[in-house]
This record gives structure tokens, C-alpha cells and sequence, in this order.
């Protein structure tokens, strides 16, 4: 449906420019969202999918474990869209303590992501709402370094910013000016805790997502921080219990739909067509969720079946292999220190497991090795290729 402009454009003096902000009326929307056969068959689609990803969590043998790869891969991705070139086989580098193929800055910030999201969902877990203190916790760390950590980490902006362009006056999108944000963030916040009225909960996800990052209310990190937010709010209103869905693929790779369907709701309301966008994201990245999980479980059971045929060297390959399943870019020292296993028996248990070709070898180098579990992480790198 074409709304008139569901916002308003208050003149606005930045860096010598005189420009024009928009500020976004209220949610929920006005008039209602027209629910055409089409958008509400679409809307029980992704609703059917939640579902079905909700309950893979059941089948993994450890969920632990893939919700560790799992945030990871939503970390690479993200930050992707913001210009990071790190791998997933980068970050898990990093977090050994190894020198990375990029940039430290690149893989700094999507490690950040990983530490930011992982505190959103503990203080989730332990009661704490969704609110603009949280989001502004989340961001502290999401920023806490690289090169982030000069834009005011878990502060609101204290200046005007603008989207695309080179300085305000061709931008192509100006968010609401500074004295404008408490009055919009303090309505997003009631929206999200359904003061007035309730909205179903995937709905709402779709809606706060736009909301938020046209209020754009930091520096910087609005949009990793706005898709950590569709996540948080599914989570917290319990249509998943862990947090297994993430849309930055699906936003990657249609990522000038994505824009254009967010502009679309700025200059005409069509909220629809975003809608319908959204919904269509959630189901098609549910769906790949629980293809790649039943992709990792299959692997797994290949694998530990051929260690299993292994003699008398089984049990150690086991031991070592629970850990790979665990973190799958490892260094023999690492796979000691969490067995207790003598230095010898481990480099030869890892022998055994690039023969077996679970583990291969990354450096080249005759000392300081470092080794991954290649198939495990393809499965998981499906889709992450840089544009």
C-alpha cells in the first residue's frame, strides 16, 4: 500500500549545511498493513520455518557447538556488509591467537560482533528487556575496538550523520537530527514492549528493523546493531530459543532490495512490500538454517564412525576430534593443553586425522602449525563469499 510519507523532514544545519532530516512517525504503522493473500501466506511460511528452526536445537547432538560456529559465521557476514574482509577461518585464527590473512582491524570487529551479541542474549536470558540501555550496553562492545572505538562506543551521536554521499548536502538518506532522537527512540522502545498494543512478535522484528535504522542513533554500527536486533527480539519473545536465526546473508546477497524496500517505506509507506521482503528473508534463512545443522550432524556421525574403525588409536582421536567439533581451527599446543594428552600422542593423533583428511594443515611452516577441519567449516562457509 503507498501511504502518504510516514515521517516528516525538519530543516537541519550540519558542517555548513543546511539539509533535510526525516523523522519517523510512530510505529505501529498508519493505516494498518493490508494483509493481501499473498503477504499473510507468506508471513505463515516464515512462521513454519521459525518453527522447524526452533526445534533443530532437539536434534543437535551438542548445541553448544553449533551455536558457537554458528554466531560466528552471523559475525563474518554482518560485518561483511560493512566492508570487513575477514573469513570465518580468519576470526578463527584470531581467537587462537594467530595471525589472521587480513587486516587485525577487520577480524577485530567481527570478533566484537560475536562478543556483543553473546552478551545481548546472556542479559536476555537473565531477565533484562530489550531497551535502549541494553542496545547502548551491546554497542559498547560491538565498537569496543578497531576502528569503531573512535565513534563513541555505547553513546547516542551527539551530531547530525547522513547515509551515503560524501558530505551531507548529497547524501542520500539524512536520519532525524540530534534533538529529535530521545522523543523516537523512547517511542521505538514502547513499541518494542507493546505499550498500547500487542504486534506479533516476527512482525514487530520486521518493523522495529526499519524503525531503527532509520532513527540511526549511533555514530556508528547501526547496521550490524540493527540486525542484532531482529535476533534479540525473536529470542526474547520466545519464537526461538537460541539464536539461530540471521538475516545478513539473505541481506547480502539481495542487498539493493534490501535498500530499496527500506527507502520505500521512508518516501511512500509501503511497509508491504518491505514486509513481504522480510518474511520471504526469514523463511528462505530458516530453512538454509536447518539444512546446514542436518549438513554438520551428517558430517559429524561420517566422521566419528571412521574414527571409530580406527583400533586401538580411537580413543584418542576421539578425544581430539570432540575438541576440533568444539573450535575447528586448532594448534597441536591448544589440543594439549585441553586433553592433558602427552605432546607426542596428540601429534600423532593429528597425523592420523589429516590422513583420514579431517584436518588440514594452514601454514606451511614446520613449527607453530596450525590446523582446520575443512569440511565442517565449507559446510558452514556456504554463502559467505565476498561480493
Amino acid at each position: 500500500m503507498k501511504r502518504k510519507i510516514v515521517g516528516e523532514y525538519i530543516s537541519t544545519s550540519t558542517l555548513g549545511e543546511t539539509v533535510r532530516a526525516f523523522v519517523p512517525a510512530k510505529l505501529p504503522p498508519c493505516p494498518d498493513i493490508e494483509w493481501l493473500p499473498e503477504l499473510r501466506q507468506q508471513f505463515e511460511k516464515a512462521h513454519l520455518a521459525l518453527g522447524r528452526l526452533d526445534s533443530i536445537s532437539g536434534l543437535l547432538p551438542d548445541t553448544d557447538i553449533f551455536l558457537y560456529m554458528y554466531v560466528r559465521k552471523e559475525a563474518v557476514l554482518s560485518s561483511m556488509i560493512e566492508g570487513t574482509q575477514s573469513s570465518l577461518s580468519d576470526l578463527l585464527l584470531f581467537e587462537l591467537e594467530q595471525q589472521p590473512g587480513v587486516p587485525v582491524d577487520d577480524v577485530e570487529e567481527v570478533s566484537n560482533y560475536v562478543a556483543a551479541l553473546e552478551y545481548g542474549i546472556a542479559r536476555l536470558q537473565k531477565g533484562f528487556p530489550i531497551s535502549i540501555r541494553l542496545l547502548k550496553e551491546i554497542h559498547a562492545i560491538l565498537l569496543s575496538g578497531g576502528r569503531g572505538s573512535t565513534k563513541q562506543p555505547g553513546e547516542l551521536r551527539k551530531s547530525q550523520n547522513w547515509i551515503g554521499g560524501t558530505r551531507p548536502g548529497n547524501a542520500l538518506f539524512v536520519p532525524p537530527p540530534v534533538t529529535e532522537l530521545a522523543g523516537a527512540l523512547s517511542a521505538l522502545e514502547k513499541f518494542i514492549h507493546d505499550y498500547g498494543q500487542t504486534t506479533p512478535t516476527l512482525l514487530k522484528s520486521a518493523l522495529v528493523h526499519v524503525q531503527f535504522e532509520t532513527i540511526h542513533p549511533f555514530l556508528d554500527g547501526n547496521g550490524r546493531l540493527g540486525r542484532l536486533l531482529i535476533t534479540l527480539i525473536l529470542v526474547a519473545e520466545n519464537i526461538l530459543q537460541q539464536p539461530l536465526l540471521y538475516l545478513s546473508l539473505y541481506f547480502k546477497t539481495h542487498r539493493q532490495e534490501y535498500y530499496n524496500r527500506l527507502n520505500q517505506v521512508r518516501i511512500s509507506g509501503d511497509w508491504e512490500s518491505w514486509l513481504l521482503y522480510f518474511s520471504e528473508a526469514a523463511e528462505q534463512t530458516a530453512n538454509d538454517a536447518v539444512d546446514t545443522a542436518k549438513q554438520l550432524i551428517a558430517q559429524s556421525e561420517r566422521d566419528a564412525g571412521l574414527i571409530q574403525k580406527q583400533g586401538r588409536h580411537a580413543g584418542t582421536l576421539s578425544q581430539i576430534y570432540q575438541l576440533i567439533l568444539r573450535r575447528p581451527v586448532v594448534t597441536a599446543a591448544w589440543v594439549i593443553k585441553n586433553t592433558g594428552l602427552a605432546p607426542a600422542t596428540i601429534h600423532s593423533g593429528i597425523k592420523k586425522l589429516q590422513k583420514l583428511d579431517m584436518l588440514q594443515e594452514l601454514t606451511g611452516k614446520q613449527r607453530d602449525r596450525v590446523y582446520a577441519y575443512g569440511n565442517y567449516i565449507s559446510i558452514l562457509n556456504q554463502g559467505n563469499e565476498l561480493p
